[in-house]
Order: C-alpha cells, then structure tokens, then sequence
C-alpha cells in the first residue's frame, strides 16, 4: 500500500516537471523577449551572450584584438565611444574617448549627434568580452543614422593592461 502511494506520488510529481519545463521552453519560444537556448559561451570567439533573441550579439562588426584596438586608435579617425556608466568611465578610459552609457542614451543621444557626424568610424567599447553594452551601443547608433560602428570586444580593462593611453575625468 505505502508502496504504490510513493510510486504514485513520484509519477504524478514526474508528470508536473514535465509539464513546467514544456511550458517554460513554450512561453519563451513565444516570447519576443525570450532568452535565446543557444548563446555564445566562448570569449576567444567574442563576447559572451545569452542576449534575448531578437538581439543577438553582432560579432562581424568586433575588433576582437587589442593590437587592432590600438591600431585604429592610433590612425586617429575614429572615435572611441565608452558604453559604460559615467563612474566607470572617470575612473578611467581610453585617451580621448566620450562617454555615452548605453542606459542614458535617450538623454544623451542628441547631444551625442551634435558633436558627430554620422559617418564618423566609431568604436564602442565596455567592460570586456563579459560586457554587451558595447554590442547594444553599436545597435543603437546603427539604427540612429551612423554607418561605421565597430566594437573593441576587450574594452578598457585590457586596453589598460597593455599599457596604451588611457586618462582619468575629475
């Protein structure tokens, strides 16, 4: 008797499972802001992204070195565009570089847009291969008109680490 309750209770509790996990993979395959099941875990291919998937991770537009970082840098046509917050980048970036956090970048667009002109090569860069406000920053400006974004997939911290110029705001 106890032994059948117990076979019962595991079948029915087996079933429930089931059921949640189809209808977990069912409302995220709907859903416009699901979670993509295949991501890009692999930081020596990119950035690393579990993005939703109506907005994947762009890795045809990323500058995947530092020495081809450094070396865009020093041609000195493009512009150095920091995604990170505005604390991140005081502390420190890249010489020259402007700030435009990706979450501000309704506020700061315009102001942005005065200063560049569209076809001006940009270069967004964040936090490194973990970080994808990069990838988002680079979207935004696309769709906002720019046609030469790329992005530093390394980001500051291992542009620091090689020693090139970086500076500080007060």
């Amino acid at each position: 008797m106890m032994r059948r309750i117990c076979v019962k209770i595991f079948k029915d509790l087996g079933i429930m499972i089931v059921l949640a996990a189809v209808t977990g993979f069912c409302v995220n395959a709907f859903s416009p802001s699901g979670i993509a099941l295949v991501g890009d875990w692999n930081p020596e291919q990119g950035v690393v992204s579990a993005r939703v998937k109506n907005q994947p991770v762009s890795h045809d537009i990323e500058i995947r070195t530092v020495d081809e970082a450094f070396a865009i840098f020093s041609d000195q046509k493009a512009l150095f565009v920091d995604a990170r917050e505005d604390a991140l980048f005081n502390e420190g970036h890249i010489k020259g570089a402007v700030s435009l956090f990706v979450n501000d970048y309704g506020k700061r667009f315009a102001g942005f847009m005065e200063k560049v002109p569209l076809d001006r090569p940009i270069v967004a860069y964040c936090s490194g291969r973990s970080c994808e406000d990069s990838h988002t920053l680079a979207r935004y400006l696309k769709e906002d008109g720019y046609t030469d974004v790329r992005v530093f997939v390394d980001g500051y911290p291992a542009w620091a680490e090689e020693g090139h110029p970086v500076e500080k705001s007060r």
